[in-house]
């Protein structure tokens, strides 16, 4: 297996500088051991103006036969057919994906430690592989590699027999890319697509894998329109793996869309331990929440429910409890939270007409969904106040003018109970991820607000003890959405009729 890279320079900006960024003197040949061959590092031409260094991977068929022994071990039918004489160990594959990344480890995570600047530096680049399987044709590989950032994307085909053409195209291309990007993103680019065009791995697939990817795919796999195809052929197929890869890419897809870390959407877990059902609290108040929120729905006739916000999925299992409830949708867009709601659930252990009733799904609240158009009632339970003001008119939108449920319930803290809070410090919220926390009526006019843009009304209620001069420590707005208005939008009233397919999204 075999590929160069190539670039060009000036005498102010050397070419050979690529051996500064592959960390490999052009001046040597090199050869490293990898677990399937030699991997043999050396430089055709090196001046100031052009400078090609090439990667030649030397595959020793009986190590690949001796390590493909046995599932768990990269036994791969592939792999067992290299016993035989075959093209698998000359066409680049994975095999050549993982020497890539052991050999230039260092230019894969764009480091250079003798010269620091380079790695961030743009510089024109040619990569040329000679032979590249390609099952979903050179179309595949252009659609693939095209926004990556490639001025260039050439893909042709190999022919079968140069001696028989009229035999055909082989499914093989020789690849030539080229353009101006970083030495580190043209590698993890690589790195990850060669198995994919491959459409097989010469190792065993285990969870691990899902982090090589979203380290390799980091800047552009979750915006790249055929991200779903790569997860998918990376991980071999693996529903668990993919489904878990594509709900971390989406997280960070919204997080990039919001202008946030990661870690500030991701934090619907905390990382205390779960203490409602302590002994030192007769009613914990989250019990007494989901009490209020409960009845708030059983009095509204709702039988298909939206947990907006639904953390670790307390509510939804307290649903699930209740045959009334036909239809319950947690939505979250903590990954972390959704897995623990599934465990907490047991979802893979629910019986078909269980499993039919409760689905989790990965989703903001700032952002219209049409996945959530169409049903009962929709719970905001102790989230708006995790939300920046400024983000407030979004989910305020995508929630009441596009989702329109005919029910919705928004409990949030009340601030002026904090007083009575003795372990709370004076002008302190109760979480640390509280953006705000609002008096009583600061949340009647912010509720009476939104009821009245929307075609709603509006009553509140108390969770928790009524305090006679602070009022109760959690305060929930019940919006029931006018008649009126739900006829003229054509708002569905429970039927299901308008429930769009699973999936479905704005």
């Amino acid at each position: 297996m075999f590929l160069t890279i190539s670039t060009t320079g000036s005498p102010e900006r050397p070419a050979t500088d690529l051996g500064f960024l592959l960390h490999k003197h052009p001046g040597r040949t090199q050869a490293f051991s990898t677990s399937h061959g030699t991997a043999h590092v050396f430089y055709p031409e090196a001046t100031d103006e052009r400078c090609t260094a090439g990667l030649l991977l030397e595959v020793d068929p009986v190590a690949l036969v001796r390590r493909g022994q046995g599932k768990g071990q990269g036994g791969t039918p592939d792999a067992a057919l290299a016993q035989y004489v075959n093209d698998r160990p000359y066409a680049a594959s994975s095999l050549l994906a993982v020497a890539l990344s052991g050999v230039f480890r260092s230019a894969l995570k764009g480091q250079c430690a003798a010269r620091p600047e380079l790695p961030d530096e743009v510089r024109p680049l040619r990569i040329e592989i000679p032979v590249l399987p390609a099952r979903g044709g050179a179309e595949l590989v252009r659609r693939l590699f095209g926004p990556l950032g490639w001025d260039a994307v050439t893909a042709t085909p190999v022919v079968l027999d140069e001696t028989f053409p009229e035999w055909g195209d082989s499914r093989y291309v020789r690849l030539v890319l080229e353009g101006e990007l970083r030495l580190s993103d043209a590698l993890r680019g690589l790195y990850v697509l060669l198995p994919v065009l491959d459409d097989s791995k010469h190792y065993w697939i285990s969870s691990d894998e899902v982090d090589k990817l979203l380290r390799a795919g980091d800047g552009w796999l979750a915006e790249h329109p055929e991200s779903g195809l790569i997860t998918s052929r990376y991980l071999a197929r693996h529903k668990r793996l993919t489904q878990d890869a594509l709900e971390r890419l989406e997280l960070v897809r919204l997080a990039e869309a919001d202008g946030s870390e990661v870690e500030e959407l991701d934090n619907a877990v905390d990382e205390a331990e779960d203490d409602e059902e302590a002994a030192d609290k007769p009613v914990p108040l989250a019990v007494l929440r989901r009490e209020a929120i409960l009845a708030a729905l059983g009095a509204a006739g709702a039988a298909r429910v939206l947990d907006l916000g639904c953390g670790q999925g307390q509510l939804v299992q307290a649903l699930l409890k209740d045959p009334a409830y036909t239809e319950i949708v947690g939505v979250d867009v903590s990954v972390r939270a959704l897995n623990i709601a599934a465990k907490r659930l047991r979802l893979e252990r629910l019986g078909e007409r269980q499993s039919s009733r409760v689905r989790l799904t990965q989703g903001s609240l700032a952002y219209t969904d049409k996945r959530l158009v169409g049903y009962d009632a929709a719970v905001l339970s102790e989230v708006i106040e995790h939300l920046d003001p400024e983000r407030l008119p979004a989910l305020e939108y995508a929630v009441f003018g596009s989702a329109r449920p005919r029910t919705v319930l928004v409990t949030t803290p009340n601030v002026e109970y904090n007083v009575r809070w003795e372990s709370l410090p004076a002008g302190h919220v109760r979480h640390g991820d509280h953006r705000f926390e609002w008096t009583r009526e600061e949340f009647r006019a912010w509720a009476g607000d939104v009821a009245s843009r929307h075609g709603y009304t509006v009553a509140y209620l108390p969770v928790g003890d009524d305090d006679p001069e602070v009022g109760p420590p959690t305060q929930m707005a019940v919006f029931t959405l006018n008649t009126a208005t739900a006829t003229a939008t054509g708002t569905s009233t429970g039927t299901g009729t308008d429930t769009p397919k699973e999936g479905e999204a704005a």
